[in-house]
């Protein structure tokens, strides 16, 4: 890859980048296929002129080897890094909303694809801010920005050194921290979900790590009726996150 491109992330799609054009986040430059002067990528160029931001038409292949993803749909724009938060960041969003806080913490999701779908839900869903651990996780890059329709333009994302030491801190500020667990005989839907809560999803292959799991206040778990008896984690992760959507609605 041309070195251009190393200290830079890519945001690639073009649902995916009109709404990172519309979230009005720094873009350094967006590059265009040649030939593509139709329909989304005709809107595409436009906000971006309207914005002033750089747009450089290039030969579709070159295009194409500089994307991360599969299917950039000929358009990459180049973003400085991933502007990850701060767990404070977090706690004043549900505060300056006037909402007690809604937080996601994920345990060793190391699938760019379970990533981007989890923070697409989260965004639907009006959770404040998703938590991640520096180690054994995926980091926000093109493949989970692609994944979560753009969601992670507006969504906070905290990367952590510690998760246990985060989960105190969160404690220490009166969030109740809720685990999702098999090996557990209380269902989601009769915790009660209205106040401070965080959610914690845990690994497909592994769930939580155990000290994630003593730290938890409370475990739950989605019945399982078939023979199958594990979700992906981006589909579990929805589902409670719409249980706590629904307690708080009503």
């Amino acid at each position: 890859m041309n070195d251009e491109y190393k200290y830079e992330d890519q945001v690639e799609g073009r649902n995916s980048v009109i709404e990172l054009i519309e979230s009005g986040k720094d873009i350094n430059k967006i590059y265009i296929a040649k030939g593509e002067k139709h329909g989304s990528i005709t809107k595409i160029i436009a906000k971006a002129k309207e914005k002033k931001i750089v747009t450089v038409e290039i030969e579709r292949d070159k295009l194409n080897k500089m994307a991360q993803t599969e299917n950039p749909q000929g358009v990459i724009a180049l973003v400085p890094p991933f502007n990850y938060c701060s767990v404070d960041d977090i706690l004043n969003e549900a505060k300056s909303k006037h909402e007690k806080a809604f937080i996601l913490i994920l345990d060793g999701i190391e699938d760019p694809h379970n990533l981007g779908s989890i923070i697409r839900t989260a965004e639907t869903a009006g959770v404040h801010g998703v938590i991640i651990p520096k180690r054994r996780s995926a980091s926000v890059n093109s493949t989970v920005n692609k994944t979560s329709a753009g969601a992670t333009s507006f969504m906070k994302i905290a990367r952590v050194n510690n998760l246990n030491e985060t989960i105190q801190y969160l404690k220490d500020n009166d969030v109740w921290i809720y685990g999702t667990d098999m090996n557990t005989d209380k269902m989601y839907y009769d915790e009660d979900m209205k106040g401070n809560i965080a959610i914690v999803i845990g690994s497909e292959g592994f769930g939580m790590s155990r000290l994630v799991k003593e730290n938890c206040d409370f475990l739950i778990k989605i019945p399982m009726k078939g023979k199958i008896t594990s979700l992906n984690a981006s589909v579990s992760a929805g589902i409670v996150m719409y249980e706590v959507v629904k307690q708080r609605e009503i």
